[in-house]
């Protein structure tokens, strides 16, 4: 499995339970963009690493929601912190998904530490999150989504990118779409740049 298939299963997840969806920077964006574009959709043009502490904070402020975010393993890398504090939280309509390929894949497939010796869901344990899971094939990820709503899911994939075109709104429209949809405002979601 690659990045695009576990994005691909992610986004109908999302799609089919109304979640709000945050992705992380970089090529993940534009693979959600190309497979599932959608105003419930936030993608992260900038801000590495802090994907996962957008999703918490949106969960915090809109518990009648579920929110899913997409954080590759380099991003989280960056950002650990976050697993504590998403521990402290422990809000019940949060999921975190890490997508790990070992490998920086939107600056090169330089590798990662997760390439080697760390274990992203020992560390999320570590953090004090009590529902953590490790999925290696499609139809684990499947299953897990299904019966998880709130935690970590650390998906590990091959290294890889898709060839996908980039994102075609600006950021300023990505943002109106968004916030119409977390704040259930058509008249936001018409917005443009």
């Amino acid at each position: 499995m690659i990045r695009l298939d576990a994005i691909r299963i992610i986004a109908e997840k999302a799609r089919e339970d109304s979640s709000l969806l945050i992705s992380n920077i970089g090529i993940p964006c534009k693979e959600l963009y190309h497979v599932c574009d959608a105003p419930r959709n936030f993608y992260m043009l900038g801000s590495m690493g802090l994907a996962s502490s957008i999703g918490l904070g949106l969960s915090l402020a809109k518990p009648q929601r579920h929110v899913m975010t997409i954080e590759g393993d380099g991003s989280m890398l960056m950002n650990l912190g976050s697993l504590a504090t998403i521990a402290s939280q422990h809000p019940p309509n949060y999921l975190l998904i890490i997508i790990d390929n070992g490998t920086y894949g939107s600056t090169g497939d330089e590798p990662t530490a997760t390439s080697m010796y760390t274990d992203l869901a020992a560390m999320a344990k570590g953090a004090g999150i009590r529902e953590v899971y490790t999925s290696y094939t499609q139809e684990g990820l499947i299953k897990l989504l299904e019966n998880v709503k709130s935690g970590v899911i650390v998906v590990k994939v091959q290294p890889g990118n898709a060839q996908v075109p980039l994102i075609d709104i600006c950021p300023e429209t990505i943002l109106a779409w968004f916030m119409g949809e977390v704040l259930e405002n058509t008249d936001i979601k018409n917005a443009q740049c």
